[in-house]
């Protein structure tokens, strides 16, 4: 049977419509399921009880349940999520000035290999849904204290969205829904490797924030560090940005992770400099969040400043991104989906 909450609303009116029913009852059902966090037909009560019984014997309602929560001294929550079929992934509750962010993740485990994630350890699981997807903010909203807080949505967890392209976008319609869970576009981000004819296409299907992670200003070094590169070069990879609209005053954003000895030197910081100059992006800048059996290591403070220097002395809006969570493994980099340890 269909998870009614896999489908965003123009999928639930046609699923409505097909049983007999009036269209506008999917959006009293999306209300129930998304920001009632209702996982019972029963408990729909403004829906008649004979539709409620019809809803019961041809769809179900699931999303991700949590397994256990760990707890960082800066704050920053680290949510294992437990799956249907005994697979698990990890959400990230970030603090902030005034709201929380929550990082969620799109696929159990990561087939991309890029050599510096921990998540990429773990291969490649199974793609998650967008009951899956969506239903990590669902779950997070209703069950903690902090869920209430969030106010922005980040797919930077596990797995690369847009190698699961359609269940990201359907989780993001869901997302961004009114009926669903009412961000606003602005509020929400998705990381993407660098899998240029998706990011095409995700520009020409919805309009929210792109992070591109880049790591390299040249081939040789981003192919080492991301294979993905192999395929879509940074040739391939720029024009693909440049295409993808930013409305207004936004900006899309390149995330460079710094590592020692790699890619993190002041000539680095020139030559990345020199190959962004035509982009309308800001950078930013994420030293290495090393992990017990990481091969490489975090650029020492001066080295990470000085290149911050060079792209600020040349205007580029370049900050240093502080990361949380790294004694619990849940910085950048550091998700992996299981998280054993009481």
């Amino acid at each position: 049977m269909p998870n009614l909450l896999d489908f965003p609303l123009p999928e639930l009116e046609d699923f409505i419509a097909a049983s007999g029913k009036e269209k506008y009852r999917a959006r009293q059902i999306m209300k129930w399921l998304h920001q009632s966090g209702c996982l019972s037909f029963e408990a729909m009560t403004t829906l008649a009880r004979d539709f409620r019984q019809t809803l019961a014997g041809t769809a179900r309602l699931y999303r991700p349940s949590i397994a256990k929560i760990q707890k960082s001294q800066d704050g920053t929550q680290k949510v294992l999520l437990a799956l249907e079929d005994g697979h698990f992934i990890e959400s990230v509750l970030i603090p902030g000035k005034n709201h929380w962010t929550l990082c969620i993740s799109t696929q159990a485990g990561c087939a991309m290999g890029c050599s510096f994630c921990l998540t990429a350890r773990q291969g490649f699981k199974r793609q998650l849904t967008p009951a899956e997807i969506a239903g990590q903010v669902v779950t997070i909203r209703q069950e903690t204290p902090e869920g209430a807080a969030v106010g922005n949505i980040v797919l930077m967890g596990m797995g690369e969205p847009l190698a699961n392209y359609d269940n990201t976008v359907k989780a993001i319609r869901i997302l961004t829904s009114d009926f669903g869970l009412g961000f606003s576009s602005r509020r929400v981000t998705v990381s993407t490797c660098g899998l240029a004819p998706q990011i095409v296409q995700l520009g020409r299907d919805i309009c929210i924030n792109l992070a591109v992670s880049l790591n390299a200003h040249d081939d040789e070094t981003r192919s080492r560090l991301m294979p993905v590169n192999r395929k879509y070069p940074l040739a391939t990879l720029l024009e693909a940005c440049r295409q993808y609209p930013m409305p207004g005053r936004r900006m899309l954003t390149y995330e460079y992770i710094l590592i020692d000895g790699v890619n993190a030197s002041r000539t680095d910081a020139q030559k990345l400099a020199r190959l962004l100059a035509d982009q309308r992006c800001k950078i930013n800048l994420i030293a290495f969040n090393e992990y017990p059996g990481s091969p490489y290591k975090t650029p020492s403070p001066a080295t990470i400043a000085a290149f911050q220097q060079v792209l600020l002395d040349r205007h580029f809006t370049a900050m240093l991104r502080k990361s949380k969570g790294s004694d619990i493994l849940a910085a950048c980099g550091q998700l992996s989906g299981s998280m054993t340890r009481l």
